[in-house]
């Protein structure tokens, strides 16, 4: 296998980051709109909750895409 296939290979991998942190967004954000239906005066508290998840899981999901740009600019 050449070299360049296998620096695809890897930067396709580390793009799949993206998948994991989409499916957990979605999730988090279903539950948050569940619970607000059921409890709309903690609105503020779950709103906070989400956002900070949300960031976190995004962040996941950058983190990939950047180590799959060093893959590809870094290892031809």
């Amino acid at each position: 296998m050449s070299s360049t296939l296998l620096v695809a290979i890897g930067a396709g991998i580390a793009v799949l980051t993206g998948i994991g942190a989409g499916l957990g967004i979605g999730k988090a954000t279903s539950s948050a709109v569940d619970a607000i239906a059921r409890q709309p005066e903690a609105e503020s508290k779950i709103s906070k909750s989400l956002l900070l998840g949300c960031a976190l899981a995004e962040a996941t999901a950058i983190y990939g895409f950047v180590i799959a740009l060093l893959i590809i600019l870094f290892l031809k």
